[in-house]
């Protein structure tokens, strides 16, 4: 596999959880859960981008890179963009961004959204997704559906419920008749050279819109390659309750070590 860089962007603000990175499961501050998995994916760097000096001495005595970056970012793509330009990367150069809030994402993932960018030489992001099997999920704004073409390239994302069925969804329907709905997975793999692009680029409508910052991509022209994932994402921790779970899940898994 060719050589490409995790970057995970951690900030210590967050609107639910303030000092998320932080948080303790198992013993440990989540953003160090976070930065093992993606050490053991096949990427030959890993580094943390942060904002908040706390979350930089997490790694102090580890063999870990961290790179301080502005408060004042708008989103992970603009901290990943300030990243690229600071570690002076070549154009070519393939980042993955791996959010800091993902304690359990597998390392065949990361590899894998890497792999898919590799693979498709005209495309400026690559990213993955997973079949929806059931009618909440479709009909959930906070779940983001992509719509690809045939070479896996994606047409669109949103939060409505893509594609409709004219017939089926006359009323909403008890259950799905098929796996022809996918739901997003926010990992994405970018080339360097399209991050420096994209600092100079306004929201478009459709992003403003939908809140989607990669409709912002496609507005401007760039292809988003799109795989489906090898395997299970689990959720990322965005509530109490998600930290609950994580830190169940773990502890089960020490457990049974």
């Amino acid at each position: 596999m060719q050589d490409f860089i995790v970057v995970i962007p951690s900030r210590f603000a967050s609107t639910r959880l303030p000092g998320k990175p932080l948080l303790d499961i198992a013993g440990e501050p989540m953003v160090k859960h976070v930065w093992r998995r993606a050490c053991e994916s096949s990427a030959g760097r890993v580094v943390i981008a942060t904002d908040d000096q706390r979350i930089g001495e997490v790694f102090d005595g580890l063999e870990a890179e961290v790179v301080m970056t502005r408060a004042d970012h708008p989103s992970g793509t603009d901290r990943l963009a300030e990243v690229a330009d600071t570690l002076a990367l070549p154009d070519d150069a393939v980042l993955v961004n791996v959010q800091g809030d993902e304690p359990l994402i597998p390392p065949a993932l990361i590899d894998q959204v890497a792999q898919r960018l590799f693979d498709d030489s005209g495309a400026s992001i690559a990213t993955l997704a997973e079949p929806i099997t059931d009618v909440e999920s479709l009909f959930n704004p906070n779940a983001v559906k992509v719509v690809r073409e045939a070479s896996g390239r994606a047409l669109y994302f949103s939060r409505a419920p893509i594609p409709w069925d004219r017939h089926a969804f006359t009323k909403a329907p008890e259950h799905l008749e098929t796996d022809a709905w996918l739901r997003h997975i926010g990992i994405y793999a970018y080339r360097a050279g399209f991050l420096a692009e994209y600092l100079g680029w306004s929201p478009s409508t459709l992003e403003q819109l939908e809140q989607l910052e990669q409709l912002r991509a496609l507005h401007h022209g760039h292809a988003i390659q799109v795989g489906l994932a090898r395997e299970p994402n689990p959720a990322g921790v965005d509530t109490v309750e998600d930290l609950e779970r994580v830190r169940q899940w773990i502890n089960a898994q020490g457990a049974d070590a």
